[in-house]
């Protein structure tokens, strides 16, 4: 661990990464509205669902930086990933659901420049290491981006989520068969799933996924149904709900045929 970024490192041919799982608000605590708003859209608990990656070989990678401070998936020009439709920015001045964020200004191009330079930067700097050091020891590598979101926020989709959510930018960044086998587990277990529906894969899958050089980026949203219980009304009281293994109990097995599919790709002739 190296301050806000911890770095696990494993020999495997895959790399798990954790952008939106850290809380912490930096130097600019003090600007936003309130803590909480600023922290509830991490992607909850994703972490420790995956806890069983490393016991399979995996580097993982993780931010302790809330979203809110800076997004590490999104385009560092702030370019949208998804035009036409909502979605937040690089240095989200909204929640999810549109509450504003800040209680005064907001980031200005300055902000934004030094925020990307301080952590942006860094958190992808790590992780083309980790991919060359791991490319030095395999023909071909995954790396896995893992999030998760509520399954009702209508601002940003309409009805609920299915429950796998998978995204190679429309087959750009991973081999085809790499996208067969993780739909074809989802598809196994019954619950529903797309892929690339409307989580096509962020910056972190497009920038980094170069099946030609060997690197095949996959990125996964969860619905947090899956694992966590999730309250019709969200408010500070009740959000966010506890993580349980015996609530995740379901939903892990599952995760763990993917991580290991992921694995079993990387590893062959």
């Amino acid at each position: 661990m190296t301050g806000w970024l911890e770095i696990t490192q494993g020999h495997a041919p895959l790399i798990v990464a954790f952008p939106h799982t850290g809380t912490e608000l930096a130097d600019v605590e003090d600007q936003f509205r309130s803590p909480w708003l600023a922290r509830r859209d991490a992607d909850w608990w994703v972490d420790r669902l995956y806890g069983f990656a490393r016991g399979l070989g995996a580097t993982t990678i993780r931010s302790r930086l809330s979203r809110s401070v800076i997004d590490l998936n999104r385009d560092p020009s702030g370019a949208s990933l998804y035009p036409g439709q909502a979605t937040t920015e690089l240095c989200p001045t909204t929640t999810f659901d549109g509450d504003p964020l800040y209680a005064g200004a907001m980031p200005d191009e300055a902000e934004i420049a030094r925020r990307r330079e301080i952590w942006f930067a860094p958190y992808h700097a790590a992780l083309g290491t980790e991919i060359a050091r791991l490319r030095a020891l395999h023909p071909r590598i995954v790396l896995y981006d893992a999030h998760s979101i509520r399954s009702h926020v209508p601002r940003l989709f309409r009805g609920e989520l299915p429950q796998f959510n998978i995204g190679t930018n429309g087959g750009v960044t991973c081999d085809p068969a790499l996208e067969a086998a993780v739909t074809g587990i989802c598809a196994d277990s019954g619950l529903s799933h797309v892929l690339n529906g409307r989580f096509r894969g962020g910056w972190t899958t497009r920038h980094h996924g170069r099946p030609e050089t060997g690197v095949h980026a996959i990125q996964m949203e969860l619905a947090m149904r899956g694992y966590m219980d999730e309250p019709e009304a969200i408010n500070e009281a009740r959000w966010p709900t506890p993580f349980t293994p015996e609530r995740a109990a379901a939903i892990v097995p599952i995760l763990t045929d993917i991580v290991k599919a992921c694995i079993a790709f990387a590893e062959q002739e």
